[in-house]
C-alpha cells in the first residue's frame, strides 16, 4: 500500500506538471507563443518550485477541505499568474516604468483576491490558516522588489509567523495533519528565497536580446529603431510677436502738462460730455435691454495663473531615510526609525524618565526598570518588553504591535492601531486598557500553569436611548 501511495504522488505530480504545460499559462504583451520550445532555465526551476513545495500544500489544504482548500486555489492561481510573467520575462525585454505596473497588475489582483477571501470570512474556525496565507501571500509580489526581492519574501514570511505559531501550539497534540500544513505552506517561502537567490538576486531577469514589452493589455511591442536614428523633431512654435509701443510718449513733460491743463478747467471740464438723449436711456426704451442684442462686456476679472505641468504624485521626490535613534535626551529616551533591530535595550532609567519611540519597524525593545511613562507612535510590527511603568503606556498610529508586561502598569491606551496584542503579568491584572479607533486587540492573561488565556477586546458597540440617556453595550456577533 505504501508503495502505491507513493506512485500515485508521482503521476498526481506529474500531471500537474504536464498541465502546466499545456495550459501555456499566460504570456503577456505578445511576447513568446505560450509553449516555447526553449524553456528559460529559471522557468524550469519554478515549475520545480510549484511541482514540490507548493503541489504539497495544495495536497494537504485538499485534505484539510473547507476554506482552506478554497484559499489553496486561490494561492495556486496567484503562482500560476507568476510564472506566466516569469516565462514573459525570458522572452521580452524589461519595459518602462510605465507599463511595467500593468504587467503587475495581474499578480496585484491575485493577491488581493486572496486577502479579501480572508477578510469576508472572519468567522471561520480556520481563520488562523487564512490569516496566516493572506499575511505572507504579498510575497508573490517580490517581482517588482529591486534590489533586494529575498529580504523581501522573508520579511513577508515573518508576518505570517504569529498566526503559524497558532496553528502548531493548537494542533500539536490534536491533528498533525495541520501542523504538516504550516510546514509545507512555510516551504513554499524558503524554497522561494533560495530560488531568487539563485536567479534573481537583485531582481527579475529579463530578456537581452527579445523584443521590448511595451503593453500587457494589448499585446503590442515597441518598433524597432530604424538604422538611421530618429527623425528629427518639429520645429519649435515661431517668436511671438514684438509688442507695439502705446502711446510710448505718455510720460513725457509735455503730456504731463496737458493733462493738470485740462483738470484745471473747474467746471468748465464737463462742456465736452455729449449729451443723453430719452432715446439712449435704457429706462425710457426697453427695447435696449434686448439680450439678443449687441452687448458691451468690461475687462475679465484677474485670475491666477494654473502651473503649466503640475507634478504628479509619482513624480514627487523620495522621502529621506533618517538616520536611526537610540539616546537619552534631558528625561527623554529617544528611539527613532529604528529597522530590523531585534536587541534594543534602555537599562540605566529613573522614575522621572519617559520613553518616545517613533517609526520603529520590525523590532524589538527591552525597557529595564521603573520608568514614567512609554509612547510608541507609527510603529509597525514592533515588540515592547518593560519592567514597570508609573504612567501610561500609549500606543498610536501603530500596526502590529506586541506588549509585554514583566511588572505592574496602571494604564495603557490603544488608539488608531490595527493589532496589537497585550501581555499582561500576574501583578498587573489590574490595569486599565482604553482603546479608541482600533482593531484586531488582543489581552493574554497568565494561568497557574505558565500559559496564556487569550481574550478580544470588543470593537463594535451598539447604543440606544432609553428615556433619560444614552446607553451604549457590547455587541457580540456569532461567526
Amino acid at each position: 500500500m505504501t508503495e502505491l501511495h507513493g506512485l500515485v504522488e508521482r503521476l498526481e505530480r506529474a500531471v500537474g506538471r504536464l498541465e502546466m504545460m499545456s495550459h501555456g499559462p499566460g504570456t503577456q504583451g505578445g511576447c513568446g507563443d505560450g509553449l516555447s520550445k526553449d524553456i528559460a532555465e529559471y522557468v524550469q526551476a519554478f515549475d520545480t518550485l510549484l511541482a514540490g513545495p507548493v503541489a504539497e500544500y495544495m495536497k494537504i489544504s485538499r485534505e484539510i477541505g473547507g476554506d482552506v482548500q478554497k484559499h489553496a486555489d486561490m494561492v495556486h492561481a496567484g503562482f500560476m499568474t507568476e510564472r506566466a510573467l516569469l516565462v514573459t520575462a525570458s522572452q521580452c525585454q524589461q519595459p518602462t516604468p510605465n507599463n511595467f505596473s500593468s504587467v503587475l497588475k495581474p499578480i496585484s489582483e491575485k493577491i488581493q483576491v486572496v486577502q479579501n477571501f480572508r477578510e469576508k470570512n472572519r468567522g471561520s474556525k480556520l481563520f488562523n490558516h487564512l490569516s496566516t496565507v493572506s499575511e505572507s501571500i504579498p510575497a508573490l509580489g517580490w517581482v517588482a522588489m529591486a534590489p533586494k526581492p529575498g529580504p523581501y519574501v522573508k520579511e513577508m514570511t515573518d508576518a505570517a509567523m504569529f498566526y503559524s505559531n497558532r496553528i502548531l501550539k493548537e494542533y500539536k497534540d490534536v491533528d498533525k495533519k495541520h501542523v504538516d500544513w504550516v510546514k509545507a505552506y512555510l516551504s513554499i517561502w524558503t524554497e522561494l528565497q533560495a530560488y531568487i537567490k539563485e536567479y534573481h538576486t537583485t531582481g527579475l531577469t529579463w530578456s537581452k536580446t527579445g523584443p521590448v514589452l511595451t503593453d500587457s493589455g494589448n499585446g503590442s511591442r515597441a518598433a524597432a529603431p530604424s538604422p538611421g536614428g530618429p527623425p528629427p523633431p518639429p520645429p519649435g512654435p515661431p517668436p511671438p510677436p514684438a509688442p507695439t509701443s502705446t502711446n510710448s510718449g505718455s510720460d513725457d513733460p509735455a503730456t504731463r502738462s496737458a493733462l493738470f491743463a485740462q483738470i484745471n478747467q473747474g467746471e468748465a471740464i464737463t462742456s465736452g460730455l455729449k449729451h443723453v438723449s430719452d432715446e439712449m436711456k435704457t429706462h425710457k426704451n426697453p427695447a435696449l435691454k434686448n439680450p439678443g442684442g449687441p452687448m458691451r462686456t468690461g475687462p475679465k476679472p484677474f485670475m491666477a495663473p494654473k502651473p503649466a505641468c503640475p507634478v504628479s504624485a509619482s513624480q514627487k521626490l523620495p522621502v529621506k531615510k533618517e538616520p536611526p535613534v537610540l539616546e537619552l535626551e534631558g528625561k527623554k529616551w529617544r528611539v527613532e526609525n529604528q529597522e530590523n533591530a531585534s536587541n534594543l535595550v534602555i537599562s540605566d532609567t529613573e522614575l522621572k524618565q519617559v520613553a518616545y519611540v517613533y517609526k520603529c519597524m520590525n523590532s524589538t525593545l527591552h525597557i529595564k526598570g521603573k520608568i514614567n511613562s512609554i509612547t510608541l507612535d507609527n510603529c509597525k510590527k514592533l515588540g515592547l518588553v518593560f519592567d514597570d511603568v508609573v504612567g501610561i503606556v500609549e500606543i498610536i498610529n501603530s500596526r502590529d504591535i506586541q506588549v509585554q508586561v514583566l511588572g505592574k502598569v496602571p494604564t495603557i491606551s490603544i488608539n488608531k492601531t490595527d493589532g496589537c496584542h497585550v501581555y499582561l503579568s500576574k501583578n498587573s491584572l489590574e490595569c486599565e486598557i482604553v482603546s479608541a479607533k482600533s482593531s484586531e486587540m488582543n489581552v493574554l492573561v497568565p494561568t497557574d500553569s505558565g500559559d496564556f488565556n487569550e481574550f478580544p477586546i470588543p470593537e463594535q458597540f451598539k447604543t440606544q436611548w432609553n428615556g433619560q440617556k444614552l446607553v451604549t453595550t457590547v455587541t457580540e456577533i456569532a461567526g
